[in-house]
């Protein structure tokens, strides 16, 4: 496969690590982070990367993969996660990862309980099935809430997630540095040149990371491979639940999982995947 576009892809694996994942380019991910969070979390000066990879507290424990895990200067953890399709459990998933910053803080002895805050941010390629029938949200702010009195009981918890497909607006609506950012990562790859109005620094930064002829040919080998992957994730899920849905309508939603499920085994989709997407255990897609 020959790559025809001049930037990449955000959405595959190494396009997200490439611009926000690796040292030389971290002040691309503060400054995205402060779009998101200087509301409530002051400016961030610095960030620190940590290990992706978190253990339970015993072996027998499951683990989890963050795309990105890092922490400001304050000692304040963020994660971040590219999600590229559809899962019924997504916002279940995000609480989960959530757990391991929050307990990774204890101390032994003598300890107060007193926790850093934690950041979880959600950059989602679907809409939520609970919104598709409202356009107007798209960034949604979550934190624990207390319905008594209408007020936030507790912001040291927060879970921000970015329905992409919902943003809409053309290059000459964008009115703030937010909406650039959504901007660019919704259309950065069918960009052929940069727009004026995002040819500022950190932009100019991300675009000449992100321009594809820039690779050597290990990065560009890497990069094929990737967005082949996510091509062939986006159809094999797109067929699939299509095919699910017609055969599923008279089944039930347990039964369209699994058809949708049978689906995606047969076409070679791996199994963590299809249960990220149907919301199945895997030892129940491989007796499928």
């Amino acid at each position: 496969m020959r790559v025809k576009d001049k930037y990449l892809n955000p959405f595959t694996d190494f396009g997200f690590k490439k611009l926000f994942g690796i040292e030389p380019n971290k002040d691309i991910l503060i400054d995205f982070l402060n779009e998101l969070l200087r509301k409530d979390e002051g400016e961030i000066k610095d960030i620190t990367y940590l290990s992706q990879e978190q253990l339970g507290r015993t072996m027998s424990e499951r683990k989890a993969v963050f795309d990105i895990y890092c922490e400001n200067e304050r000692g304040e953890k963020f994660i971040v996660e590219l999600q590229k399709a559809k899962q019924n459990y997504f916002k279940d998933r995000s609480i989960y990862y959530s757990t391991f910053p929050i307990q990774n803080q204890a101390e032994k002895g003598g300890w107060d309980f007193e926790l850093k805050s934690v950041y979880t941010v959600g950059i989602l390629d679907f809409v939520f099935d609970e919104d598709k029938d409202c356009n107007q949200v798209f960034h949604h702010e979550v934190q624990l809430f207390d319905k008594s009195i209408q007020e936030v009981f507790y912001d040291k918890l927060t879970y921000i997630y970015l329905e992409m497909p919902k943003f809409t607006k053309a290059i000459d609506e964008l009115e703030t540095h937010f909406d650039k950012w959504l901007y660019v990562l919704k259309n950065l790859e069918n960009l052929t040149d940069r727009p004026v109005k995002l040819r500022e620094r950190i932009f100019n930064k991300l675009f000449e990371q992100a321009e594809i002829s820039s690779f050597d040919d290990e990065e560009y080998s890497e990069y094929e491979k990737s967005l082949k992957t996510y091509r062939d994730l986006k159809n094999s899920i797109d067929t699939a639940r299509g095919e699910g849905r017609e055969e599923g309508r008279k089944e039930g939603r347990e039964e369209e999982k699994i058809t949708i499920a049978e689906k995606m085994k047969q076409q070679n989709v791996p199994l963590e995947i299809i249960s990220r997407s149907t919301g199945l255990r895997i030892e129940e897609i491989e007796k499928l």
